[in-house]
């Protein structure tokens, strides 16, 4: 896998956006304010060091490899999904195969009943942050009550001396159902509506990249009405087929991960970055590679079963070229 992209000569002019679900990536701790008790050491999963540390290497294995075919090079930024907290970014960020990419991070605490964040790697060499924060989503479940789910965390900073905007998403689940749950991921597209609004307000022609686990489809109304109203470029609509995605259930494969642009990323202006690609990162090495799972992402678990894979995600990725 490695030595064939020993060769591949590296594009200084280019850079890779990527986002993954890393599914629970949970340290073997348990946390009292969270529902954390499926990855603990006493747990049905039997979760242990040796099993997060494997869940650690092949992680990092693959983030190094995102976008390097084209590029060859690690990816500039990586907006991650499922992490517990700091600590969890801090180990995958140290791990060996991510020597050299000099990683850096922001992730802030949310209040998810699981426990689960996003945050985001980024390359301290080439990406210089200058804000960050989180913006909470308001959703109240069926009692009345404050329902809470994962934040939207927006960070700004210079890639290569260019302002960009990347805003880390992870939508609320179909679990309960895609219809009975649709609601909760309106109210997270309107919610990055008026986070885009806000930056625009302080530069008209700010750039802007959306990134995230949507939960939703590109054909989705929440991923529509958010791209619609924003004037965005979906690169993710003309990728989805009926035999590949990101994450497949039931057999069927979903394009819930995605990465959407603002439409100044497509001129071609001097000595600034323009989109050049998008795809699903969904080399050989990721898939389950026989049985009935074949070809699907190599996961960590299956139900309660350990497989010690990846991820049930593919990552998804966006190049930029000057």
């Amino acid at each position: 896998m490695m030595d064939s992209m020993e060769d591949i000569s590296v594009r200084h002019d280019m850079q890779t956006m990527a986002f993954y679900n890393c599914e629970n990536l949970f340290d073997v701790y348990d946390d009292k304010r969270t529902n954390d008790n499926d990855y603990t050491l006493n747990s049905s999963r039997k979760w242990t060091h040796q099993r997060y540390e494997n869940k650690l290497k092949k992680l990092s294995f693959a983030i190094s490899n995102i976008g390097r075919k084209e590029t060859g090079k690690h990816p500039a930024l990586v907006g991650l999904a499922e992490v517990e907290n700091d600590k969890v970014v801090k180990d995958l960020t140290n791990q060996a195969n991510l020597e050299g990419c000099n990683y850096n991070y922001i992730h802030y605490n949310s209040l998810d009943e699981r426990g689960i964040d996003v945050a985001l790697i980024y390359d301290r060499t080439v990406f210089k942050v200058t804000h960050s924060e989180t913006f909470l989503i308001d959703l109240v479940n069926d009692h009345g009550n404050l329902d809470f789910t994962r934040d939207i965390l927006l960070v700004s900073g210079l890639l290569d001396g260019e302002k960009i905007h990347v805003v880390v998403n992870h939508w609320s689940s179909r679990r309960e159902g895609e219809k009975e749950t649709e609601h909760k991921r309106m109210a997270s597209s309107h919610k990055v509506s008026e986070i885009i609004q806000f930056l625009r307000a302080e530069d008209a022609d700010a750039k802007i990249v959306i990134m995230g686990d949507f939960n939703d489809e590109p054909f989705s109304e929440s991923v529509i009405t958010l791209v619609e109203t924003n004037q965005l470029h979906n690169p993710m609509r003309t990728i989805r087929s009926f035999s590949r995605g990101s994450t497949i259930h039931n057999r069927k494969w979903n394009l819930f991960d995605q990465i959407i642009l603002s439409i100044n990323f497509l001129k071609s202006t001097e000595n600034q970055f323009e989109f050049f690609k998008a795809d699903i990162f969904d080399d050989a090495f990721l898939k389950t590679f026989r049985g009935r799972y074949k070809g699907t992402p190599f996961r960590t678990y299956v139900g309660k079963k350990y497989t010690g894979g990846y991820s049930d995600h593919f990552p998804v990725y966006a190049i930029f070229k000057k």
